[in-house]
């Protein structure tokens, strides 16, 4: 029996500010979960993680993140990606901050 793909995202945290990135379709990257691509083809998914992986200039920590797709946006699936993408949690700054 085979496992069907679920949909992910290419995230990974920029390598200057350290904040979560996630990669775009057009090649860029974006803090916003809502502007990344999502990736439903297991194979396309780890060609597109092998080219974010050599762009080790831009971003550190570069792998997949399964996601959920709601009302066509994507949603993390799990815990620790919510976490990540909802700033530090030591205090307000950055993101949380900017949601103040």
């Amino acid at each position: 029996m085979t496992i069907q793909f679920k949909p992910h995202v290419i995230t990974a945290n920029a390598l200057v500010e350290g904040d979560v990135i996630y990669l775009t379709d057009t090649d860029g990257w974006t803090r916003a979960l809502s502007e990344a691509e999502v990736l439903t083809d297991e194979a396309h998914a780890q060609l597109r993680l092998l080219e974010a992986q050599a762009r080790s200039g831009e971003a550190v920590g570069v792998y997949l993140a399964q996601v959920a797709l709601r009302d066509g946006a994507p949603e993390p699936v799990h815990f620790r990606e919510d976490f990540r993408r909802t700033g530090p949690s030591n205090y307000p700054h950055g993101k949380q901050a900017e949601a103040l």
